[in-house]
């Protein structure tokens, strides 16, 4: 991997137009690639159908070629990439490492109350396992109607000659060493959803793969799905890319900018405008102020910056 050329992402969900916040994660991934001399690539992650628009897609591509960040290569959509995540859930079945799941969120819930068990992870249920085939017995092959499908978390770590509940760690670029106990913090989670949509983090790590991406780089809200993507690419034998969580933009009440609370798009308007955008969101990262009238004289200034900060030690993947 270390000789690999870097391929980076930027993957946004066409649930609304791009805020404050995305153009943060869109700026660092941009500015990592080239200064890797790299690809950086577009992924339109709209597996999410029912809360995800085309209108939002191109609007979310427009905001991006305004301020300067054109991929180099037509972007994918992740709604159009079920066959390759069907492969990677039969991969898994035929190393009976997924199962099939009926629990709904309230039974549970009830039966964690019964353990006298509360919610973590942000008020989420960590699953208990009620599905789980016993070690060693292959899951059912028909499921039952509205069935979900989960990964097997312990069965993952043992092939991997781990403990069930052993850690898994990793470096972050910028936060340093890492590590979560996915079998204690999350427990098996979904690949595939009882309503028939495939789960964010079987579809991520397909096609962080397929794409050949060898550099990840996005908001640090998104740092605590990593151990689960990281044990999902050994269990399907795919190539772990290194990681990189920039810094959040917060509200006034401290939380976290998004599109489900409500966050103001970026604002439009003349090369002045995007280039205001674009002094926000490198504020955000730490870099400094740039004498420039248009987001392409921004984005070069930044540029040495960049290199300076995150081209250190750590800059390439695990081998």
């Amino acid at each position: 991997m270390k000789n690999t050329p870097y391929t980076g992402r930027f993957a946004p969900s066409p649930t609304g137009p791009l805020h404050a916040g995305s153009l943060v994660a869109a700026l660092a991934s941009w500015l990592d690639a080239r200064a890797h001399g790299g690809q950086w690539l577009v992924r339109i992650e709209d597996v999410d159908a029912p809360r995800c628009s085309a209108a939002a897609h191109a609007t979310i591509l427009q905001q991006l070629a305004q301020h300067g960040l054109v991929p180099d290569a037509a972007p994918v959509a992740q709604s159009q990439r079920s066959a390759l995540y069907q492969e990677a859930l039969h991969a898994l079945l035929a190393q009976r490492l997924a199962y099939p799941c009926t629990c709904s969120r309230k039974q549970i819930a009830q039966r964690l109350t019964a353990r006298a068990q509360a919610p973590q992870r942000h008020g989420e249920w960590v699953y208990p396992g009620t599905c789980r085939p016993p070690r060693g017995q292959a899951a059912a092959q028909t499921p039952p109607p509205h069935a979900a499908w989960r990964l097997d978390v312990a069965a993952c770590l043992q092939q991997q000659g781990l403990p069930a509940d052993a850690p898994t760690h990793w470096h972050d670029r910028r936060l340093g060493a890492q590590q979560q106990c996915v079998a204690h913090a999350v427990g098996d989670f979904v690949l595939h959803r009882a309503d028939g949509l495939w789960a964010y983090q079987l579809a991520v790590v397909v096609d962080d793969a397929a794409q050949g991406i060898t550099h990840i780089v996005r908001g640090e809200d998104l740092a605590d799905n990593t151990a689960r993507q990281i044990v999902l690419q050994q269990a399907l034998g795919l190539p772990q890319p290194a990681y990189l969580h920039t810094p959040l933009v917060l509200d006034d009440n401290g939380e976290k900018l998004s599109k489900q609370t409500g966050a103001t798009p970026l604002p439009a308007g003349p090369a002045a405008q995007t280039v205001v955008n674009l002094q926000n969101a490198a504020a955000a990262l730490g870099l400094p102020p740039a004498p420039a009238r248009t987001a392409q004289q921004a984005l070069q200034h930044w540029l040495p910056h960049w290199a300076r900060q995150y081209r250190g030690a750590y800059n390439t993947p695990t081998p």
